[in-house]
């Protein structure tokens, strides 16, 4: 049995080596691995906008998105002679941002700051549009901006998995697969995140709109 398990993780690691080998970004790292300074400089001016764009969807804030931006790249740089191109860089990169924004989220929850995230909803494998609130919930009283505060607060007060999955999910577009690597669990256990935070989501509503109050955090 022990075989076989080693079999089947070495056949995991070997596919997604050669899905690293097809990654331009990858080949990028690597010369910057080797001494090339002006392959960091690439790495950055590729996937800068898509880093501030990920801790935005996670902070709700520009400027904050842009330092945090930084951290994220100098975490790169500083990782360089560790790096192992074991997956797609992105996938790499999204785990860094993902914990940096956390941290950051972290922080602020202990300033006792708001928080709050883009409205994400409807979770399958891969982006999609959430059904209008107002056709499934009971009550019609809110106005569409009100509603949309309180699914950004109730996303912000998701598990800290629940929220990376769903970001992940919605605004990078990832499947489960990708967002397994990510994050470093099965592709079943995205799939639960994902079902547990619509769930959520939904009590998180169902409960505001029939109290006019929402929960002080998600369980």
């Amino acid at each position: 049995m022990g075989k076989a398990i080693a079999a089947v993780a070495g056949a995991f690691e070997q596919a997604g080596r050669r899905g690293a080998a097809a990654d331009y970004d990858v080949g990028v790292m690597l010369r910057f691995q080797k001494g090339e300074e002006l392959a960091f400089q690439e790495l950055v001016e590729r996937n800068h906008s898509r880093v501030i764009g990920l801790i935005y969807r996670f902070i709700s804030d520009a400027s904050d998105a842009e330092d945090l931006a930084q951290e994220v790249f100098l975490r790169i740089y500083r990782a360089r002679k560790t790096y192992k191109p074991t997956a797609k860089f992105s996938t790499w990169m999204f785990r860094i941002t993902a914990n940096v924004s956390l941290n950051a989220l972290r922080s602020r929850a202990n300033r006792k700051d708001d928080v709050s995230i883009e409205q994400v909803s409807d979770f399958g494998d891969g982006p999609r549009a959430m059904p209008d609130p107002d056709s499934e919930l009971p009550d019609h009283n809110l106005h569409r901006a009100e509603l949309h505060d309180k699914v950004r607060e109730a996303i912000a007060d998701l598990p800290e998995k629940q929220q990376v999955a769903v970001v992940l999910n919605k605004y990078e577009g990832m499947s489960y697969a990708e967002i397994a690597d990510t994050i470093g669990c099965s592709t079943m256990a995205v799939k639960s995140l994902l079902a547990r935070a619509r769930d959520n989501l939904k009590d998180h509503l169902l409960l505001y709109i029939r109290t006019g109050r929402g929960r002080q955090r998600i369980g």
